[in-house]
């Protein structure tokens, strides 16, 4: 699910998910833009580092970032 596309957002099941489509991808896009994620995937980075179940020897990081175009349609 990207916090791009609304559309996918939309599709979640506000019964069990909680808040609406529009709501989640709100929070998200909001908590995203103020680095909210950082800090808990350091902590998750730090913790299977020290325990040793990292190998960064098949590291791979690949990046792409493009404008969608007509609303992601």
């Amino acid at each position: 699910m990207s916090h791009r596309n609304a559309q996918t957002w939309q599709q979640l099941p506000s019964t069990s998910f909680g808040p609406s489509g529009a709501t989640a991808h709100r929070r998200f896009s909001v908590w995203t833009k103020a680095r909210v994620w950082a800090k808990p995937y350091r902590l998750v980075l730090d913790k299977l580092g020290a325990r040793g179940e990292l190998d960064w020897s098949r590291c791979a990081i690949d990046s792409v970032n493009m404008r969608a175009m007509k609303r992601g349609t």
